[in-house]
């Protein structure tokens, strides 16, 4: 079981580049809400904020501090689409449904977007993202995949990269090629959650931070118990990810926990860096044990990998990690690691989002699987159209079936590593 986190940001990169944390009191005494919203990450900032823009009073609470699980130290990327494939999706929907589910991951983007320009957040975001190829298995799926979107969803903005053209961009031999969005992204994810609450902030929303919810009434009107108050509202929102068993165990039978892995270089100069990223893109490979990085505004590279679905952190991360690094730049072998950090995010079986209802006042977000820093601006938008009585959009979401992880709380991590292992073993072939 998860223990709610009250402690500063995990020491990475992010935290020591933030810009001032808000200042947000814990909660002290009774109120009552319109709807309150609990978790302090992107998914649970994004319904708070288009709820306040409907007209609601929100309130949200976090446990620690805004940004301090996955959303606040993540890899930074903004990719279209979702962890799963789109069969995954078409499979259990159908064409139309899995039509509307692209349709609003590239909404998604776009959402970021025009929240950082709305907003004036200052994050760092940068258009620009390459799937590059490890095997020619890999580059046939990437321009197969490059046609499906065309012809399938009209997504005519994927480029077709071949080596030589890669390496024009990218300072490394390890690649065949690689597919190019110029639409998708990367930005500064802590930096952009506390813009999200201070848009929030702005638009009336009451943020409690240092709050851990200790228990929910699931009464038609729902009430949120904490250790020093209670929140009576009309309607409640559970964006909790990996936290969220003991409000609501059944939605944690259907996550896992699993570790991710970053480091930051120390600086490289402006020169150096884009010697390795040319254009500033964010890259992923694309092995199911997958490699993914990045230049940082201060010409760092930032680079993420090292998935523990044992939820061990790697023994000796830093070091465990540049060895990746340099598979990818070997000609960094020299250069200093600044920060090695992780943590958990929450994967659902079949990597699809997990949106729905416990009851006809009380909704959830979770299952990003890796896929958060986009999906949860739609997640939010969406739901916040449900709570105002537009449900159409939430309710695709919600027609997903999704599996509990077999074997218990006991044995389902092992039996995933167990099976993970099989995907390793793709990875060498």
């Amino acid at each position: 079981m998860l223990e709610y986190a009250r402690q500063p940001h995990v020491d990475s990169y992010y935290a020591a580049s933030s810009h001032p944390q808000l200042e947000c009191a814990a909660l002290e005494g009774n109120a009552s809400f319109d709807v309150c919203v609990v978790g302090g990450g992107l998914a649970g900032l994004s319904c708070a904020l288009n709820l306040a823009e409907k007209g609601f009073k929100v309130a949200l609470l976090e446990a620690s501090r805004i940004g301090f699980g996955a959303s606040g130290r993540n890899g930074g990327q903004v990719i279209s689409g979702f962890a799963c494939d789109m069969d995954t999706i078409r499979a259990q929907l159908g064409e139309e449904y899995a039509k509307a589910f692209w349709r609003m991951s590239v909404e998604a983007v776009d959402i970021i977007d025009q929240r950082v320009k709305r907003h004036a957040i200052d994050c760092d975001w940068t258009r620009g993202y390459c799937s590059v190829a490890v095997k020619p298995r890999h580059m046939r799926e990437l321009e197969s995949w490059r046609q499906e979107a065309e012809q399938r969803y009209g997504y005519e903005h994927y480029q077709t990269w071949d080596r030589a053209h890669l390496q024009s961009q990218l300072g490394s031999e390890r690649y065949l090629g690689g597919l190019y969005d110029p639409l998708a992204g990367h930005l500064h994810p802590l930096n952009y959650a506390l813009g999200l609450a201070r848009a929030a902030q702005q638009a009336g929303v009451t943020i409690y931070e240092q709050t851990p919810v200790r228990s929910i009434a699931r009464d038609a009107q729902p009430r949120v118990i904490t250790d020093r108050g209670r929140i009576d509202c009309k309607t409640l929102v559970l964006a909790c990810n990996v936290f969220v068993a003991d409000l609501a165990p059944e939605l944690a039978r259907k996550i896992m926990p699993v570790g991710t892995y970053v480091i930051a270089t120390e600086p490289l100069g402006q020169e150096r860096a884009r010697s390795l990223i040319a254009n500033n893109m964010a890259v992923c490979d694309t092995r199911f044990v997958l490699d993914y990085y990045r230049l940082s505004a201060d010409h760092r590279l930032l680079f993420g990998g090292k998935v523990s679905y044992s939820g061990r952190t790697p023994h000796q991360l830093g070091a465990a990690m540049k060895r990746d690094m340099l598979k990818v730049y070997p000609q960094l072998s020299e250069v200093a690691i600044d920060y090695a950090w992780g943590g958990l995010v929450d994967i659902t079986m079949n990597r699809a989002p997990d949106f729905g209802r416990l009851s006809s006042s009380i909704y959830y977000l979770q299952g990003f699987s890796g896929h958060g820093v986009n999906i949860t601006g739609i997640a939010g938008k969406v739901l916040a159209e449900a709570i105002a009585l537009e449900s159409s959009r939430f309710d695709v979401f919600a027609k997903l079936r999704h599996r509990p992880f077999p074997g218990g709380q006991r044995l389902r991590t092992p039996a995933l590593v167990l099976g993970m292992l099989y995907y390793r073993l793709l990875d060498c072939f």
